[in-house]
């Protein structure tokens, strides 16, 4: 990897909300060019980078429900509570982002000393590593384990997969809970989700790193279509820029050997289907590796 893309990974003011692999605009990218807005597509290319992303956007979606004040809010965040669980409990995380970590830290301490490299920015990410390995490590068992054992959630947790399974007749407890304020309410909350907060922290932080690995290109569609040989070369995340005002929507094919991708217009029921964007267009891509 070269130097310069090492040392972007150390940028520390960009915004790492995720999209899960849909959209996000970004305030550097705002700032960056504040005329043309820009929206980025992220494609998981592996199951593990693909797992991540899913629970950065479950994450995030908690973190906007449990903030809100209305009961039906902490519903929500609950529901996307017993969704994390279930993603998370898919995979060994925990070895999987230690080992990353890890290995991380060991290729960005050779920067030491480096000239053209910001040693403030490089000691704090390395301190945000260390940090992030040392809580994560404190964790026992997999994502979400400890609330298996929670029997006021996991009934609920269970009525969840009922169609209208969680009336105030169907769960009298869980109705009692969510008449209390709203601050009751969050700070249970918050208790039952602080043991998944290191595997959150390490996830937002392999992410980030991951995001900017790769080297930034701009590059030509046409005829609705943009290929790129691959040469054998495996990657893990594939991102894209388009301007906003854009009416195309990106649908991609990744292997080994060629990455496909193919851009068209939405009908007016939002379907992008076999109606490619005809007119040639500059758009920017990251191909992302860690």
């Amino acid at each position: 990897m070269h130097e310069n893309h090492r040392c972007a990974t150390i940028t520390p003011d960009v915004s790492f909300k995720c999209d899960g692999s849909v959209t996000q605009v970004t305030d550097e990218q705002q700032t960056t060019n504040p005329v043309t807005q820009i929206t980025t597509y992220e494609f998981p290319l592996n199951e593990r980078i693909r797992t991540l992303l899913r629970l950065e956007d479950l994450f995030a979606k908690f973190g906007f429900f449990m903030s809100q004040d209305h009961r039906l809010d902490h519903h929500t965040a609950l529901l996307t509570l017993f969704e994390i669980i279930e993603v998370g409990s898919r995979a060994d995380l925990k070895s999987d982002l230690l080992q990353e970590l890890d290995r991380q830290r060991a290729s960005l301490v050779q920067f030491r000393g480096h000239p053209g490299v910001d040693r403030h920015m490089l000691e704090d990410t390395l301190a945000s590593i260390d940090s992030t390995a040392t809580q994560l490590n404190q964790c026992n068992g997999r994502l979400g384990y400890h609330l298996r054992d929670n029997e006021f959630l996991m009934i609920i947790r269970s009525r969840c997969t009922i169609p209208g399974g969680v009336c105030e007749f169907d769960l009298p407890g869980y109705h009692r809970w969510q008449s209390r304020s709203a601050q009751a309410r969050r700070t249970d909350i918050e208790a039952w989700f602080e043991p998944m907060r290191p595997l959150a922290k390490a996830i937002e932080l392999v992410l980030k790193i991951l995001r900017h690995s790769g080297e930034m290109n701009v590059v030509i569609a046409e005829q609705g279509n943009y290929t790129q040989q691959m040469s054998g070369k495996t990657f893990q995340l594939l991102r894209v820029d388009l301007p906003s005002d854009l009416e195309v929507v990106p649908e991609f094919s990744a292997n080994k050997y060629m990455l496909w991708i193919r851009f068209n217009i939405p009908n007016a029921n939002g379907i992008s289907k076999n109606n490619p964007y005809l007119d040639a267009f500059e758009f920017k891509i990251r191909l992302c590796n860690l």
